[in-house]
C-alpha cells in the first residue's frame, strides 16, 4: 500500500518539484494555501505532511500544532526557504521540533537546485516512523483496552483472564486451540495473538475450514502442482507456504474432512508440507492457531474432529464464553462500537439513554458480540438524537429464550430467513452443502447468514 503524502506549499513550482519526486511510490495531494491545509484537515489522514514556513496566508509554524492535535500519528517535514542565515535556520527548526514536527529540510530559493535524494530519503524515514508509530499505537491501545488500564472493554473476570493469558502465550510458537460460539471474537483473539508475537511482521493467513469444497481443501492448505487433478491448469501455493514466517489461522477446524485432518496432523508432526501431486516436501515454518464453535468433546465423539488432532493443536486453549454469560461486557462493548462508529458517521452521539442501557444489557444476545456491534452501528446510523434510545434499538424488551424463539432482534423478513434455514438444517442433520442446495443458495451465502443470525449448528 502506497503512503499518503499532503504537500502545504503555496509555490506551484516546488509543488510540481515535489509531486514529481514522490508520485511514483506515493499518493500525493496538495493544499496551496493554509485555508486550503484547514478543509484539508477534515479529509482522510495523510501519512506525512510536507508544511512550508512561509506561506502568503498563514505561519506553517502556527499551524503545526493544528495538524498534530487533528493527525497526531501523522509526521510532518517543514520546508522553507525564507531563512536569512543558518543561525536564522537552526532556530527555526528547533522551534518546529518543539511543536511536533518530524523533521525539518532548508531548501534553496529555486526548485530546479532542489536536492531529491536528501528529500526522499527524509520523506521514507518519516513514512516508516509513522507506520511504526502506527503499529505501536493500534498494539497499546488494544493492550490497554483489554488490559483494563484505561476504559477496558473488557471488565469480566472471565475475560481479563482471556487477556493474560494471551498476554503469555503471544511471544511463544505453541499451537492455539481458540473455541467459542459464533460471533464471540474468535477471529479477533487470533490476531491478537498475531500481533503480540515475533511474528508479527509476517503474514497472519486465515482460512474458514467450512467455506472450502472437500475437493480442494488440501490444495489451498498445502498447495498443489500442475496437473494434480481436473483444472489444476499451473502450480498452486498452498496457505502453509503464503503463511511462511508468520501465522496461519485455521477457522472452523472440526468442519475439516476427517481425511485430511490426519494430513494436518502428519504436517504438524513433521513440520513439512508435500502439495497434492507432488513428489517432495518442503519445510514449513509458521504458527498455527485452530478456531471451532462447536464443543471439542463432542466433536470427538460425533466424528467431526480427530482426538489425536485435538490434544496437538490444543497444547494451549483458549475459550470464548458467551456475551450473555459476561454482561459486565456489554456496555463497555457498546461504547467503544458507539465511540468508533459515531465517528466514522461524523455524528455527535454522547451516548446511551437508561432505557437503551436497561434494553442492552437484559438481552440474551444469541449472535454475541456481532451482534451487539451490527445494532450500535445500526442505531448510530437511524437515530436522531444526541443519546441512543431504546426506540433506536431493534432487540426486543425481553431475553430471547432459545433458538426457536421467536426472533424479534431480526427484521421479520429476517426473522423468516433465519427461521427457514434453522428448519432446512433440522432436516438434513446439519449438512450445509445440502441445506445449501435445498434452500437454492450458494454454499458461501449460507455461511455468511448463519454467522449474521447466529444460528448454532
Amino acid at each position: 500500500m502506497k503512503g499518503r503524502i499532503l504537500i502545504v506549499d503555496d509555490d506551484a513550482g516546488y509543488r510540481r518539484v515535489l509531486t514529481g519526486f514522490l508520485e511514483d511510490n506515493y499518493d500525493v495531494t496538495e493544499a496551496p494555501s493554509g485555508e486550503a491545509l484547514k478543509k484539508a484537515l477534515l479529509e482522510a489522514q495523510p501519512d506525512v505532511v510536507l508544511l512550508d514556513v512561509d506561506l502568503k496566508d498563514a505561519n506553517g509554524l502556527e499551524l503545526l500544532p493544528s495538524i498534530k492535535k487533528r493527525w497526531p500519528e501523522t509526521e510532518v517535514i517543514v520546508l522553507t526557504g525564507a531563512a536569512k542565515d543558518d543561525t536564522e535556520a537552526v532556530a527555526w527548526a528547533v522551534e518546529a521540533t518543539k511543536r511536533g514536527a518530524f523533521n525539518f529540510i532548508r531548501r534553496s530559493g529555486r526548485p530546479s537546485d532542489f536536492d531529491g535524494r536528501k528529500f526522499l530519503a527524509d520523506v521514507a524515514n518519516a513514512w516508516q516512523s509513522r507506520r511504526q508509530s502506527e503499529e505501536t499505537s493500534v498494539l497499546r491501545r488494544a493492550l490497554e483496552t483489554m488490559s483494563g488500564t484505561a476504559s477496558p472493554i473488557f471488565q469480566s473476570a472471565v475475560m481479563r483472564e482471556v487477556v493474560r493469558t494471551i498476554e503469555r502465550i503471544a511471544p511463544s510458537d505453541v499451537t492455539v486451540l481458540i473455541t467459542g460460539e459464533s460471533g464471540t471474537g474468535k477471529e479477533v483473539i487470533a490476531d491478537l495473538i498475531h500481533a503480540f508475537s515475533p511474528r508479527s511482521k509476517g503474514k497472519i493467513v486465515k482460512i474458514n475450514c467450512a467455506a472450502l469444497p472437500r475437493e480442494l481443501i488440501e490444495s489451498e492448505l498445502f498447495g498443489s502442482v500442475k496437473g494434480a487433478f481436473t483444472g489444476a491448469h499451473t502450480d498452486r501455493e498452498g496457505l502453509f507456504r503464503l503463511a511462511e514466517g508468520g501465522t496461519l489461522l485455521l477457522d472452523e477446524i472440526s468442519e475439516m474432512p476427517i481425511d485430511t485432518q490426519s494430513k494436518l496432523l502428519r504436517v504438524l508432526q513433521d513440520q513439512e508440507v508435500r502439495p497434492v501431486g507432488g513428489k517432495t516436501s518442503y519445510k514449513t515454518n509458521c504458527r498455527l492457531i485452530a478456531a471451532t464453535n462447536r464443543k471439542t468433546d463432542e466433536a470427538i465423539k460425533m466424528g467431526k474432529l480427530r482426538e489425536d488432532l485435538f490434544y496437538r493443536i490444543s497444547a494451549i486453549a483458549v475459550h470464548l464464553p458467551p456475551l450473555r454469560d459476561r454482561r459486565e461486557d456489554i456496555m463497555p462493548m457498546a461504547n467503544a462500537f458507539l465511540k468508533r462508529f459515531a465517528a466514522q458517521a461524523n455524528r455527535v452521539i454522547k451516548g446511551f439513554t437508561p432505557s437503551a442501557i436497561d434494553r442492552l444489557t437484559a438481552f440474551e444476545w444469541p449472535g454475541n458480540v456481532r451482534q451487539l456491534q451490527n445494532e450500535v452501528q445500526r442505531a448510530v446510523l437511524l437515530s436522531e438524537g444526541e443519546e441512543v434510545d431504546a426506540s433506536d434499538l431493534s432487540i426486543s424488551h425481553s431475553k430471547a429464550s432459545g433458538e426457536d424463539s421467536p426472533d424479534t432482534n431480526f427484521t421479520l423478513l429476517e426473522g423468516v430467513e433465519r427461521n427457514a434455514i434453522i428448519q432446512m438444517l433440522k432436516e438434513t442433520g446439519g449438512n450445509k452443502l445440502e441445506t445449501a442446495r435445498r434452500l437454492g443458495i450458494g454454499r458461501q451465502t449460507l455461511y455468511n447468514k448463519i454467522k449474521a443470525y447466529g444460528i448454532e449448528v
